[in-house]
């Protein structure tokens, strides 16, 4: 069941599952909440409270906010692990992998602990060897590149073929299909471009401040990077206290491609290193 939180700038959607330590769940750019369906009841039946959220302009999310920032992002995390009493462990994909980040520097006694997954956490820049050499890379850069200046619901799907190798899911069309229908609502393509043009350097400006236990997650053919496995073991390298994990034959979306891969790790990760913090 869809519950709203009314925050500073607008409405957030999000839903809780189960019960017991509370997860939070933040989606990527051009996504929503519908993306962790695969892990919601593992986790809720591993006895945790799952809250998964629909991102600023995002999912069943209001549209009009003035920011489409990682900070303004965390600041929205933060503002649902209140209203839900927290603290929290959180879970970020893509985007709000940098927002997690943020959030758990700023309010470390609302956040246990951090999972990223196929994180923008860093400064980018784009690989001029890794777009000659690799070609998942360049195929998901090009489409990437071409979403952000022409606002294609059709190129973004192209994008998703890619970041999805190998066999598809068993929902694939029914995941596709909401994707797109919610693309094409007033408002969404605009959040994911915003979203797009945000530059994750006040997360990377943070990672030194993350006290927390932090688990990175990498699928070993992510297309939004020529090296995956470097991108996250540069994150980790840059935080007091983290873990990389790497996840062979998934690509940007692990945790969908492989949930019970994920949820598997993210429980591991609990049990060990959380708990020992």
């Amino acid at each position: 069941m869809t519950e709203f939180l009314t925050v500073d700038g607008g409405t957030l959607a999000y839903e809780v599952a189960g019960d017991g330590p509370l997860i939070v769940l933040a989606h990527g750019m051009g996504d929503s909440r519908d993306g962790y369906r695969g892990m919601i009841p593992a986790l809720a039946e591993a006895g945790y409270r799952v809250a998964a959220v629909d991102l600023r302009g995002c999912g069943e999310s209001s549209v009009d906010w003035p920011e489409w920032s990682r900070t303004a992002v965390a600041g929205d995390l933060l503002a649902l692990i209140r209203h839900l009493g927290g603290p929290a462990v959180l879970v970020g994909h893509s985007f709000s992998g940098g927002a997690a980040t943020i959030a758990a520097a700023k309010e470390p006694s609302l956040v246990s602990a951090v999972v990223e997954l196929a994180p923008f956490t860093r400064k980018q820049s784009v690989s001029l060897g890794g777009l000659l050499k690799v070609q998942r890379y360049r195929r998901g850069m090009l489409r990437l590149l071409g979403t952000a200046m022409s606002g294609s619901v059709r190129l973004w799907r192209s994008y998703l073929d890619v970041a999805y190798p190998g066999a598809k899911p068993a929902h694939w069309d029914e995941r596709i299909g909401r994707i797109d229908s919610l693309m094409r609502e007033p408002g969404r393509m605009k959040a994911m471009q915003g979203m797009g043009k945000s530059a994750p350097a006040d997360a990377g400006e943070q990672l030194g401040n993350v006290r927390c236990p932090v688990l990175v997650v990498e699928g070993s053919l992510d297309p939004d990077w020529a090296d995956p496995r470097a991108e996250g073991a540069a994150i980790v390298d840059a935080l007091p206290s983290g873990r990389l994990e790497m996840i062979e034959g998934a690509g940007h979306y692990p945790h969908d491609q492989f949930p019970d891969q994920v949820v598997a790790l993210i429980l591991d990760f609990l049990r060990s290193d959380a708990a020992r913090a």
